[in-house]
């Protein structure tokens, strides 16, 4: 019987000694992936329809509202009412946006890949929530910007014009981005409960709206000042818009509007800790979910 005889070839495989350019190289690159997958870029056309269609409607208005200063020369919104006016909006795109950054990595079962070392858990879910929020904010910013653009060249005050719009412009992106924050962590914390894709951006809307009649109601029922914006904690975009009244009507700690009196440090408080619960519970949520 004659001896085995085989042939070892060389494949010219070596080590990598290259840089490894460690956790936080991988995590900028998925921030930088769930900020394309926001705006559906590299993606198909179908992935970019709606998305970019509400986008679309969002600048419209702004332009609208730039027009509109520049013709009769009075602001047609401030900055903080122009972010509360397309809060509607914001959360159609971001019931868009939060099943495409979660559910989709759980249904295809990808997720093990993206887990793999440096990546952590945590680094995941901050990547995803923080991707999220700077894509609702652009949003936003863009329509602000040219509104302020407007405004600045628009106005007949000189110097003194410029500084109001200007002003207008910083409350208008710091309201944008409490916006951001609140829908975007509540939105993703929804959508990382539910795997498919449909369902998740449904449950997203639902959260949002399901307590907006408790507010009705208690705009119809209310006897005493001040009801209104208690029970508008269980629709966070009806608290924001509590939250700007009080925050940009000169600091006032209570602020009449109408019929109501804006109770800003209880919202204020509510809405950080909104946020902070939010984001724990979907760290937390990634801790659990099977790679």
């Amino acid at each position: 019987m004659s001896p085995a005889s085989g042939v070892i070839h060389d494949l010219g495989y070596q080590r990598y000694t290259g840089p490894r350019l460690g956790r936080g190289y991988a995590f900028r690159t998925l921030y930088g992936h769930s900020l394309r997958t926001a705006f559906g870029l590299g993606r198909g056309v179908k992935a970019k329809i709606f998305s970019w269609s509400i986008i679309g409607l969002i600048a419209i208005v702004g332009i609208v509202c730039t027009a509109i200063e520049a013709q009769t020369g009075e602001a047609v919104m401030t900055g903080p009412q122009f972010v509360d006016n397309m809060a509607t909006l914001t959360i159609l795109l971001v019931a868009a946006i939060a099943p495409e950054l979660t559910s989709r990595d759980q249904q295809t079962r990808v997720l093990g890949l993206y887990l793999a070392r440096p990546v952590r858990r945590t680094d995941y879910a901050l990547a995803r929530m923080t991707g999220t929020i700077t894509a609702l904010w652009l949003v936003l910013a863009g329509p602000l910007a040219l509104m302020f653009a407007g405004a600045a060249l628009s106005n007949d005050k000189g110097a003194s014009g410029i500084g109001d719009a200007g002003v207008d412009l910083a409350e208008g992106l710091a309201h944008a981005a409490t916006q951001a924050l609140v829908l975007g962590t509540i939105s993703l914390l929804v959508a990382s409960l539910i795997r498919r894709r449909a369902i998740a951006a449904a449950a997203v809307v639902a959260v949002f709206l399901v307590g907006l009649p408790a507010v009705g109601v208690a705009d119809e029922l209310s006897g005493s000042q001040g009801t209104n914006e208690l029970v508008s904690m269980v629709s966070p975009p009806t608290a924001l818009s509590y939250l700007g009244t009080w925050l940009y009507a000169d600091g006032e700690w209570e602020f009449s509007t109408g019929d109501h009196v804006v109770h800003g440090p209880w919202l204020l408080v509510y809405t950080l800790v909104l946020i902070a619960v939010c984001a724990a519970l979907l760290v937390a949520r990634y801790r659990k979910v099977p790679a």
